[in-house]
């Protein structure tokens, strides 16, 4: 389904967004990931929803004004609650991955009374572990990783800290493209720390109005994210709901993680 492309001026930064479809309204965001990962689960949810997607700012078309500003869960939040706004949409249902959902958690506790339902799929709560601070460590050293020997093995380090099998992967396949670079830059200087150190405030969400829904991967048990996502609906007094494939189950199992959405969504 053809997708319709807008920009919206928000504080300090453009943000791009793409519209699909019909229907309830969906929000589906990631960070770093942009729009183009969520075109597959868009694209097969746009038959009964109006499904939106954006680049959350300093990501691929979402440019800011300042290179070097600063990225939190709760600033990009503010960005999906302006969203909202131009859209004329009081409320609409939420559907985030990684750290998108870790911005999803922050709207409902930023904006509580904009969300119908909140599905946060695998949030890299790193917080929330009984190893925080050696995983706080190892975050750090990801970083300086980065800024020492560049996106290659900051990327092996931090898939490997994640719980993938990195060996088993091989290597990259292709080439980075300039904005694959960009985004990587800015994943690691800007938005790795402030999404894997966010810590929820659990009475907001237990308070939302909404429904605040954890989304746990059929195939991501070895992940660090499983965990994360396990002692977050602990905390939340509520059972994860499970979704097809691993932590990138909206892309390689589309179709079907699609239909588990909407049964979520329909409670």
């Amino acid at each position: 389904m053809t997708a319709t492309t807008h920009t919206l001026r928000v504080p300090g930064a453009r943000l791009h967004y793409e519209v699909r479809g019909s229907g309830p309204l969906l929000l589906l965001f990631g960070s770093p990931m942009g729009a183009a990962p969520f075109t597959p689960l868009a694209e097969a949810l746009a038959g009964d929803h109006t499904v939106v997607t954006h680049d959350p700012r300093g990501i691929s078309r979402s440019v800011l004004d300042d290179p070097d500003q600063g990225a939190t869960p709760d600033r990009r939040a503010d960005d999906v609650a302006a969203l909202l706004d131009h859209l004329g949409a009081d409320t609409a249902d939420l559907f985030g991955s990684s750290g998108g959902a870790v911005t999803g958690l922050a709207v409902a506790t930023r904006h509580p009374g904009r969300v119908r339902t909140l599905v946060a799929h695998e949030p890299p709560l790193l917080e929330l572990l009984p190893d925080a601070a050696e995983r706080r460590a190892v975050t750090d050293e990801i970083v300086e990783t980065f800024h020492r020997e560049g996106h290659g093995p900051a990327w092996r380090k931090f898939m490997t800290a994640a719980g993938f099998d990195v060996e088993a992967a091989g290597p990259p396949q292709g080439e980075f493209s300039e904005q694959d670079l960009a985004d990587s830059a800015r994943f690691f200087t800007h938005d790795l720390r402030g999404t894997t150190r966010y810590v929820p405030d659990v009475a907001a969400l237990t308070s939302c109005p909404g429904r605040v829904v954890v989304g746990i991967g059929a195939e991501s048990g070895g992940l660090v994210t499983y965990r994360t996502s396990t002692a977050l609906a602990e905390l939340l007094g509520t059972a994860p709901v499970e979704f097809p494939g691993e932590h990138g189950g909206f892309m390689s199992h589309a179709e079907p993680f699609a239909e588990t959405l909407r049964k979520t969504l329909a409670g």
